[in-house]
This record gives structure tokens, sequence and C-alpha cells, in this order.
């Protein structure tokens, strides 16, 4: 930690240069990164990273020059050249999207390849330093590299929030705008520009191999944490910035360690963490929710087979030991379990070796039989379903029946007194 803190205090402007540039260069780039994730289009953004190697080395070719600004043009113009490609092929064509990406992306990177090798082998003294587009060259930003990609990045995160709401709409329901008339190829047109800009200034932090990974690895991460796309996209960058700034930290203390490498994999730490924690759509999450279910499901089972017994025996507060309702259908696994929980719940009480309902369990077991009863009445007279039928589609539905079905379904049957089995059904 106190590592750490030396590092952030660090007066060397070189240091200052790259740790600034690395986070500001993934931010941005994540901010777009959400974008594509939500269009379902995240391996476009792999696409275009490929692709604009080709577009900087003619641009080095044409210009001999390793100026941001020059090689930051050839680099949109093959950027942008492979989403219009992905495009056309998979609309003009019967091949798929994920088929007209892999073309693209292995036609452009194999082209920036081969000119990459062929500037190589000329021998001139401008192109050193050039194949680190590859890998990312990080560790190397000065002031001039840091000014230049900062105005892309300011120009990137001011028409963002121009076109926020439009970029918002075409992401989650493109059918919509086009009804409302919104300019939709143009917006398209618009926001594949700032992916192909996202993906030049990033790679500049990992190199065109990693850049899909600073594109949609964050915005994946914060998806798992939000539904709202304004703190998506606020989580998202600060997930980008913060693996930037840690990835930065242990290529400092470790000067063996590449910069972008490190950025990538502390993300997707991140990433992975955010998918196994988020409260609503972590793994553990949902895993908690599902035995929760499950166990919901198990009482309220039970809760119905103690009714079933009170109403064979008309007497639904009779004290009941384990081995009686063991001579009962659909008795579930750990019943003992079971029991102790529907204790906790204040839905039986236990006297010794017997269990017997409370006023609440009792009310709660009627109502399941009730909903089940209504639930095969309705498949039988409705859907026409014979009665030997609707016991196990009833036993699937009873649980997630709310009180607005319930009272449709009563409406619906004009308030029934029997099931399809001649039972009577509960009030």
């Amino acid at each position: 930690m106190n590592d750490l803190l030396q590092f952030l205090t660090l007066q060397d402007a070189n240091v200052r240069y790259v740790v600034l540039g690395v986070m500001l260069l993934s931010a941005t780039s994540s901010v777009v990164g959400c974008f594509a994730l939500l269009r379902k289009r995240s391996l476009v953004g792999d696409a275009v990273a490929h692709a604009v190697l080709p577009g900087i080395c003619l641009s080095f070719i044409i210009a001999d020059s390793k100026e941001p600004w020059v090689l930051l043009i050839g680099a949109f113009i093959t950027g942008w050249l492979s989403i219009y490609l992905i495009d056309f092929i998979s609309s003009k064509s019967k091949l798929k999207p994920d088929t007209a990406v892999a073309i693209v992306l292995s036609v452009f990177f194999g082209a920036g390849v081969m000119l990459l090798s062929h500037i190589q082998h000329q021998g001139s003294a401008s192109q050193s330093g050039l194949d680190k587009f590859l890998f990312g060259k990080a560790a190397s930003l000065v002031s001039t590299d840091l000014i230049t990609f900062a105005s892309v990045a300011v120009f990137l995160l001011i028409v963002v929030a121009l076109f926020y709401k439009e970029f918002k709409l075409i992401s989650f329901d493109i059918k919509y705008a086009k009804t409302i008339g919104y300019p939709v190829k143009f917006i398209e047109l618009l926001l594949s520009s700032l992916t192909v800009l996202a993906v030049i200034i990033g790679i500049q932090a990992v190199g065109v191999v990693l850049m899909a990974a600073i594109l949609i690895t964050p915005a994946a991460a914060a998806r798992t944490w939000t539904d709202k796309l304004g703190m998506m996209i606020l989580v998202s960058c600060i997930i980008a910035a913060l693996s930037s700034l840690l990835g930065t930290y242990v290529s400092f203390v470790a000067p063996a360690m590449p910069t972008g490498p490190w950025i990538v994999l502390i993300m997707s730490l991140l990433a992975f963490i955010s998918f196994l924690i988020a409260p609503k759509k972590g793994i553990l999450s949902k895993y908690i929710k599902q035995v929760k279910n499950r166990n919901k499901i198990k009482e309220e089972n039970v809760l119905k087979m103690l009714f079933h017994l009170g109403e064979r025996e008309n007497d639904f507060f009779k004290p009941r030991t384990i081995s009686e309702m063991m001579t009962m259908n659909d008795v579930p696994e750990n019943l003992s379990k079971v029991l102790g929980g529907l204790k906790r719940h204040g839905y039986i009480e236990k006297q010794g070796d017997t269990y017997t309902l409370t006023v609440e369990g009792k009310t709660k077991g009627q109502r399941m039989v009730r909903i089940h009863r209504l639930w095969e009445a309705y498949l039988s007279e409705h859907l026409q379903i014979p009665a030997d039928h609707v016991h196990f589609n009833a036993e699937a539905v009873e649980h997630v029946i709310t009180h607005e079905i319930e009272a449709d379904l009563v409406k619906s049957l004009t308030n029934p007194n029997l099931d399809p089995h001649e039972s009577e059904i509960p009030k």
C-alpha cells in the first residue's frame, strides 16, 4: 500500500504522462464499449482494432512520419472501412454477422502484419517502435502523445454527451427509433465512427491484439451492477481507470512486466469479481436466489401437505409426526430441515416429536391448495385438458401465481367451488 501511495505521488513527469494517458485512453474507450455491448456488436470492436493496423502502416509509408495525427488518419480510414465491410457483407449476403467479422478481421490484420513486415525490412530508422502498436506502448507515452489523444478523447466524450439520448434509443430499441423518425442511419454512422476513434486511442494502451478487452470488458462488468445506462457508463469508466492505474503500477514496480497485458489482466479480474458478487446479476446472487426459491417451494409443499391432512381429518391443528407426514405423496427431501425452516417463519410449532400448524401456517397452506385447484379448474375448463393431466402442471405453477392472477382466475371461472377432481376449492 505504501508503494502504491509513493507511486501516486511521484514527481516524475514521464510517469505522470503514462498514468494519466493510460487511464484516459481506457476510460474513454469503455464509454463507447457500453453502446457496442448493448447493441450486441462486441466483436465489431475487435475487428476494428485489428483493422486499424494496416491504416497505421499505410500512413507511415505515405508520410514517412510517426506523428500521432498522421497515424490517426490512416487508422480511422481503415477502421471505419472495416465496419462498412462488415455491415455490407452481412446485409448483402447470406453470411451471418459473426462470419463477416471473422473475414474482415482476418483480412485486415493479415494485411497489416504484411505491411508492418515490409516496413521493418526497409531498414528505415524512423520505423522504430511502430511494431509496438501490436501489443501497446503505454510505457512510452510522452506529453505530445497525451495532448493528441486527450484531444480526441475529449471530442469523443462531447459527442457522446450531445447524442446520448439518440445513442441510448438505438441501443435499446432501434425499430422504435425508426418509427418515430429518428435519422437512424446517421446516428449509427456517428456511433460507428466513435467506435473507431475509441479503438484508435485505446490501442496506445494495450495494442491491437488486446483492444477488444479494453472496449468490452469494463462494459460487461458494469452491466452486472446496474440496469441504468448512465450508471453503467460511470461504473465502466471507474473499472477501466482503476485497472489502468493498477496495471501501470505493476509495470512501474516490476519494469520487466508489460503495461498493456497487466491492465487487461486486472480488468478481467475485476470483471470476474463483478460476475461473481454483483448484487442482482452475479453468480452468487443468482445461486442464493435459486436456493431460496427451492426452499420456498419445499416449505409451501409441506404446508399444503399438512393442510391436506387436516382437510382429510377435519382437524387442521392436530399435532403431526414425521412418520405420519411421510405417508403422504410428494414428501420433499430433508423433511426435518424444511420443518425447521417453517418453524423459524412461524408457520408451525414443534412440541416434542410432533409439529402443529399455526394460524398463519394454516392460512398459507390453504392458499396453496386453493391456487392449485383453481389452476386445475382453469386448465380443464378453458384448455380442455383432461382432469388426470392437470395435476403436475398445477404443481409447477402454484408457487408463482400472484394475488392478481388468482383474482383473474376466480373471475374467469365465475368463482368455482370444485376442481376437476370434485375436491372443494378453499375460500
